[in-house]
């Protein structure tokens, strides 16, 4: 598409998609919030994905919506109860995506520009970056689910204060908070991204992968730990059967990288999904 607002491309098992409108910010429109749900949905079902990142062109990662028309254009002319807001076509298909997902940001990372990048398993940062959970100010509520995600990422107390605030974020209170995961000057975070998710993409099994995602924000939702008992036991007792447990460990003996068979979604065990 000629006026395609991001970029996607797949190479060396990474599916790399970059938001592409500089000129704007990268202002979050309709279209874009639809073409990065394609890309998402293209990597999970492409076997030669093993992890995405989520980049940017330009100066800034997004600086929230679009608001060159003087208004906020999040609706669309006849959608009912059945309407899905911008945001959350991102961020649910990135909650559930069967792979990793790493997200390199430079520059702001305003409104949605924060909330779609916090399903993502990795947020790598530039010394210069700065989030914003900034609705309160615009007389507008929280999107893409960031009521439920941020809490669980930097603690309530954190989460009220930068959502009722509305105030911008540093990268360094961002890293402290737990926000992002890396904190690196703006020449060495795709980079970076791009040299995790290779390490992920070689040395880590997909279903383990998928799996391990889903998981961890499933069962930290509990209240006690006797899901996480329930559900190991028969994770550890399918392992006897499990060819990539097999090559995980004659890879380990043989000092090489592993070659797992296993893929997603057909090789997670037939007791999940949840």
């Amino acid at each position: 598409m000629t006026d395609a607002q991001i970029t996607y491309e797949v190479a060396d098992r990474i599916g790399l998609i970059t938001l592409n409108r500089p000129e704007a910010r990268n202002g979050y429109t309709l279209q874009m919030a639809d073409e990065v749900a394609a890309a998402l949905a293209d990597a999970n079902r492409n076997d030669a994905v093993r992890v995405v990142v989520l980049a940017a062109n330009g100066r800034d990662f997004c600086v929230g919506a679009d608001l060159s028309s003087g208004a906020l254009t999040v609706t669309e002319e006849g959608s009912g109860s059945s309407w899905v807001e911008p945001a959350t076509r991102v961020a649910r298909p990135m909650y559930n995506l069967d792979k990793p997902v790493i997200a390199a940001v430079c520059g702001a990372a305003v409104g949605v520009g924060s909330t779609m990048i916090l399903p993502a398993d990795f947020r790598i940062a530039s010394d210069d970056s700065r989030f914003g959970f900034v609705f309160a100010r615009r007389g507008i509520y929280p999107e893409g689910g960031s009521t439920w995600f941020l809490p669980r990422l930097v603690g309530i107390g954190r989460a009220t204060d930068w959502m009722l605030t509305g105030r911008l974020i540093a990268a360094d209170e961002a890293l402290a908070a737990g926000l992002v995961t890396e904190v690196l000057p703006r020449a060495e975070v795709l980079g970076r991204a791009l040299e995790l998710a290779a390490d992920i993409s070689t040395r880590v099994a997909p279903v383990s992968a998928a799996v391990i995602r889903k998981a961890l924000h499933r069962m930290s939702a509990r209240t006690g730990p006797e899901a996480a008992f329930r559900l190991d036991s028969l994770l550890i007792a399918s392992c006897a059967t499990s060819a990539d447990a097999v090559e995980g460990v004659q890879s380990f003996l043989e000092r090489r990288d592993p070659v797992f068979p296993g893929r997603v979604p057909d090789g997670i065990p037939d007791f999940l999904p949840w």
